[in-house]
């Protein structure tokens, strides 16, 4: 399969990550979109943007579209997702900081090149399968995030059909689905290590 358009992701999906970022519960789920140069497809190397300073991890299950979906009804959703992975969202969080002050958009500081590393997708045999599915990231060893996504606000099925209905989604785009809370900075010569139930994604960092 073709490599993703467009990759969209979810905002505050897990009310104790919204409740640590200090921000409120959504009413609805929050989109943004990185470009699919943001994208480290397996994993690998990822160089950290020499105009940031403060760069988070954030580990989320994501799920690949199979078919082009517009307006999908939850209940149809199943058709349209063919296989689900680990994913990490790197934020430049000093510049979304600063995004967020002036009122202006994510956009640099989500969607910098290698910003959304993704394992090997897994074949999806049934949504429901990934309504409990384990989450942990771990930096050099020390386990920094750990969730299940029995815990999303929306699940799989609402995040499609949701986004659907803004826009088109097309055959491999991803769409990475919400972090839980312990989201923290990462530097040159880290490794990290993201599970999502048996999937698994290693990234080295580096300046």
């Amino acid at each position: 399969m073709a490599g993703p358009g467009k990759i969209v992701c979810v905002g505050r999906n897990y009310a104790a990550h919204a409740e640590e970022m200090g921000a409120e519960r959504p009413d609805e789920p929050i989109l943004f979109l990185k470009p699919s140069t943001a994208l480290l497809d397996g994993g690998g190397v990822v160089t950290l943007p020499r105009w940031s300073d403060e760069v988070h991890h954030e580990v989320e299950l994501v799920v690949r579209i199979g078919d082009d979906a517009k307006d999908v009804p939850v209940a149809d959703v199943h058709r349209f997702v063919d296989g689900w992975g680990v994913g990490v969202d790197l934020t430049a969080r000093d510049i979304q900081a600063r995004a967020k002050e002036r009122r202006q958009p994510w956009a640099v500081a989500k969607g910098f090149d290698g910003s959304a590393p993704v394992s090997r997708l897994l074949p999806v045999t049934s949504l429901d399968g990934l309504s409990e599915v384990e989450l942990t990231l771990e930096v050099g060893g020390e386990i920094r995030q750990r969730g299940s996504t029995s815990a999303m606000l929306w699940t799989v099925r609402e995040l499609v059909a949701f986004a659907s209905s803004r826009f088109t989604l097309e055959r491999g785009d991803l769409l990475f689905t919400g972090t839980p809370q312990g989201v923290g900075p990462v530097v040159s010569g880290d490794r990290i290590l993201a599970t999502a139930g048996e999937a698994r994604l290693e990234v080295a960092v580096v300046r």
